[in-house]
C-alpha cells in the first residue's frame, strides 16, 4: 500500500492510462488540421453558402476529406473567417469520422451524433452516444472532450434510466511486447519472480 491508502498497483496506471488516452485521442485532435494549407473537399446532396457570415452547411449523404481523413455525415457546417475554417460541426446517427493508421498508431475509428473542432478552443468534442476506438482499445461515453493544447481527456456518461449519474467504458488492450515472459509462468498462469 501506499501513502493515504492506494494500492501499489495503482500507482502507475494514471500515468498508463493518460499515456494511452493521448495516444487514442492525438490522430482525433490533429485529423482535420483547421491551420494547414491542404484543402478540405466535401461532397453533399446539397450545399448552403454564405460568404457575408462565413458558412458554408452540406446536407444529405456528407463526405468530407482532408489528405486520408474521413468524416461522413448527415450534416456538416463549416465556420470560416479571414484566416480559414474555424470551426466544424458534423451530425449524424452517427457521424463517423476515421484517420488512417500511421508508422506510430493504428487507425482511428470515430463516431458521435455529434462531432465538433474548434481552433480557438483547441478542442474536439464528441458528444451522444460517442465512441472511439484505436488498435482495439476502447474509449465510450455520451460526451468525450480533448483539449489538444493541454493534453487533457475527459468524459461524461449519460445519465441512466433512474436519473442516476451515467458511466463511461473504456477497454485497453495490454502492449504488445511486455515484459510477461513465458519461461517464468507457472501452470495456471501466474508469474513467478526470479
Amino acid at each position: 500500500m501506499l501513502p493515504h491508502g492506494r494500492p501499489s498497483w495503482l500507482a502507475s496506471k494514471p500515468v498508463t492510462l493518460a499515456a494511452i488516452l493521448l495516444v487514442l485521442f492525438a490522430p482525433a485532435s490533429q485529423g482535420f488540421d483547421l491551420e494547414s494549407d491542404a484543402p478540405i473537399r466535401v461532397k453533399a446532396d446539397s450545399a448552403r453558402l454564405d460568404d457575408g457570415q462565413g458558412i458554408a452547411t452540406y446536407t444529405g449523404a456528407v463526405d468530407m476529406t482532408q489528405g486520408q481523413t474521413n468524416l461522413t455525415a448527415d450534416k456538416v457546417v463549416l465556420y470560416q473567417d479571414e484566416t480559414g475554417v474555424t470551426r466544424i460541426e458534423a451530425t449524424g446517427r452517427p457521424a463517423h469520422y476515421r484517420q488512417p493508421a500511421t508508422e506510430e498508431q493504428g487507425e482511428t475509428d470515430a463516431r458521435a451524433l455529434s462531432i465538433t473542432w474548434s481552433a480557438s478552443e483547441e478542442r474536439v468534442t464528441f458528444e451522444r452516444e460517442a465512441v472511439i476506438e484505436q488498435d482495439g482499445n476502447l474509449f465510450r461515453g455520451d460526451v468525450i472532450h480533448y483539449n489538444s493544447a493541454e493534453r487533457i481527456v475527459t468524459a461524461e456518461g449519460a445519465p441512466d434510466q433512474d436519473g442516476g449519474r451515467g458511466r463511461v467504458e473504456m477497454v485497453i488492450q495490454p502492449r504488445s511486447g511486455s515484459n510477461t515472459n513465458p519461461d517464468t509462468q507457472d501452470t495456471d498462469g501466474s508469474s513467478q519472480s526470479q
